[in-house]
């Protein structure tokens, strides 16, 4: 289990940065997927690029093989519970899914009081405000405390290069972006997922702290689950064992996810605003390393990276 950091260092020169598939459709670029619409399917490809602070900042090496098949791993767990848009990982790169009617808001579900960016829980309580989202919260808690109750906290869903802004549950009912049914029932839906995510990384020794769920709807205006579930960018995951240590310390959780990006940028004086500090090689790696290890943890099998170039196997394998 793990990898060899010296083969990182390698694949630093080799990542897959973007895409030109024109074959499968028309291309709509996102931070992190390059999607291809055909119809009623849409071919999502896993790029390696990293964003943070809602701004693209360079590669992670394995990064795109780490999320599809993590959240390949999720979708396939949690079909029961919801539907979801998964269907078929031809590529450690790809997924086809089914497309559908994107809803315009995110559903982020947090369970403890963290953060770095300014639209997270802990930045805006550390601030002095007790309102969040709708949701008054208590006097006297901690940075990376648990909080009384998991709770949902909407965004908008900002184009490429902006970022997300805080919303809440009223706001998005007075705008009508949706109706008062359709969020309680994504709520409902959002909640469960969630549930059984903590549930299942309770039992891999793992904290699943917050995560963000994107909702579409299928051609009959059912919900479905779309573009990833549980994975080290939507997600912010802790190891278990050494929680109570570090919060009885005063230290941050050691983190299984993006945060080590977001964290290395903070320490460099950059939170979004400007020009953002270029990643060294070394950084790169160890990201990639700890994506890799939250792939083994989660789903208890062995990363086992495809190193042929990207492009020609993932032409190879769609056959295109």
């Amino acid at each position: 289990m793990g990898i060899d950091m010296t083969l990182l260092r390698d694949l630093c020169e080799r990542t897959l940065e973007a895409t030109d598939l024109p074959e499968l459709g028309a291309r709509e670029e996102g931070k992190v997927r390059d999607s291809y619409v055909n119809g009623d399917r849409r071919y999502i490809v896993v790029t390696d690029r990293v964003s943070a602070f809602d701004i693209v900042l360079g590669t992670i090496p394995l990064k795109g093989q780490v999320l599809n098949q993590i959240a390949a791993f999720w979708f396939d767990k949690t079909r029961e519970l919801a539907p979801n848009h998964l269907l078929d990982v031809p590529d450690p790169n790809v997924s086809i899914v089914q497309e559908c009617k994107l809803l315009p808001v995110e559903f982020v579900v947090r369970g403890y009081l963290t953060g770095s960016t300014s639209t997270s829980i802990w930045v805006n309580y550390e601030s002095g405000s007790r309102d969040y989202c709708g949701h008054r919260l208590p006097e006297g808690l901690r940075k990376h405390q648990e909080l009384p109750e998991a709770i949902l906290t909407p965004t908008t869903k900002a184009p490429k290069g902006q970022h997300d802004e805080l919303t809440s549950r009223a706001e998005i009912i007075e705008r009508g972006d949706l109706s008062e049914e359709l969020f309680d029932e994504a709520e409902a839906l959002t909640g469960s997922l969630f549930r059984a995510g903590q549930e299942w990384a309770e039992s891999r020794g793992l904290i699943l702290v917050d995560t963000k769920y994107e909702l579409g709807l299928d051609e009959n205006g059912g919900l479905v689950v779309i573009d990833e579930i549980h994975t080290p960018d939507s997600s912010r995951y802790w190891y278990r064992d050494t929680y109570d240590q570090v919060m009885s310390q005063g230290r941050d959780p050691q983190a299984l996810d993006k945060e080590y990006v977001r964290s290395w940028l903070v320490e460099q004086g950059w939170r979004g605003d400007g020009t953002p500090p270029t990643l060294p090689d070394e950084v790169r790696c160890e990201a990639a390393r700890r994506y890799i290890e939250a792939y083994e943890r989660i789903t208890g099998a062995e990363f086992v990276p495809d190193l042929e170039p990207p492009d020609r196997r993932i032409r190879r394998n769609l056959g295109i």
